[in-house]
């Protein structure tokens, strides 16, 4: 995939239901949705509202949430989020976009009325000069707000409004939760066809037990977010630090031959051997080797290991370069 020539400057604004100081983004066509993931769908719909900008010779922006409104309503359900903030703001700068500005997700936004949200927020902050939506977006209290709703408000008002159908990939649908649902099951290569990149984590590499070390495979450690449902198994990875990316397998889980405690990434980088922490990483899931199990000695264990490097290699070799394009912030 190539990466889209991006700004010179990625604008990210902050705001809440009071309003937003839209600063350079004021009367910009804005893409709306919560962007988990920033899927094919989502590109869409910023697709759309970048075709947009440039006939009206306008700048392109993205109008997300933080947190995600589930996680508002919800927030004992444990949402596993595909891309946290700092993530998804990397993958919006990545398509082109001018910026992006990130709404406080709470009470007050919450109980803002559609007409309010329009008023105060798209025309009173920001000044919008279009909107594109998915086909499925609401918005405003008790979700008022359809799509349908937006563009007449937007033909009363003075400012265009796109509305994007659903996208299908081989009959699948397109959306976060279908990648939600491949990434339970282990199915990473699902889950970058729905995404059109491989999913990744960012994190700070942390010590661990150094078991892999004395095993022969040291690894850098890095803590997920407790709500992340990415099932427990052996991964082909791929690993970007600062800047450099390397090929490697990886461990997401309990680590039941040892201790069966809380589930951490280990990943064992081919051909490294450099001091990692401290340093935030970025690792994207390549392709699935098996199941995580428990192994009756470390004999066993270590042969196992080597069967998963051998593979990875293999699973890693078929996707050379594969890596998702993150822009700068």
């Amino acid at each position: 995939m190539n990466q889209p020539l991006q700004p010179a400057k990625f604008h990210v604004a902050y705001g809440a239901a009071d309003g937003v100081a839209a600063g350079a983004l004021a009367g910009a066509v804005i893409a709306i949705g919560n962007f988990d993931g920033v899927h094919r769908g989502h590109r869409a719909v910023i697709g759309a509202a970048q075709a947009r900008a440039r006939a009206l010779g306008r700048k392109a922006a993205a109008l997300t949430f933080a947190p995600h409104p589930r996680q508002f309503f919800r927030p004992d359900d444990g949402l596993f989020t595909l891309s946290p903030e700092r993530d998804k703001l990397r993958l919006l700068a990545a398509t082109g976009l001018d910026g992006a500005v990130i709404l406080r997700f709470d009470a007050a936004l919450a109980t803002t009325s559609a007409q309010d949200f329009i008023a105060r927020i798209l025309i009173g902050s920001l000044g919008i000069g279009g909107a594109a939506i998915g086909f499925d977006f609401h918005f405003g209290k008790n979700r008022m707000g359809s799509p349908a709703y937006l563009a007449g408000q937007g033909a009363e008002l003075g400012f265009a409004v796109d509305i994007v159908p659903p996208l299908e990939d081989e009959g699948r649908p397109v959306s976060s939760g279908a990648v939600r649902t491949a990434l339970s099951l282990g199915k990473v290569v699902e889950a970058a066809e729905l995404l059109g990149a491989p999913w990744f984590v960012s994190g700070e590499v942390i010590h661990g037990e150094k078991r892999g070390r004395e095993l022969g495979f040291p690894t850098a450690n890095v803590r997920l977010d407790p709500a992340c449902g990415l099932k427990h198994g052996i991964y082909a990875v791929r690993m970007a630090v600062d800047g450099v990316r390397y090929d490697g397998v990886a461990s997401f889980g309990r680590r039941p031959t040892f201790d069966n405690g809380a589930p951490l990434l280990e990943v064992f980088l081919f051909d490294f051997a450099s001091d990692l922490y401290g340093k935030t990483v970025d690792i994207a899931f390549i392709g699935w080797i098996r199941a995580e199990q428990k192994f009756d000695s470390i004999d066993a264990l270590k042969r196992h290991m080597a069967h998963d490097v051998a593979q990875a290699k293999d699973a890693l070799a078929r996707s050379a370069g594969a890596f998702p394009v993150l822009g700068m912030i």
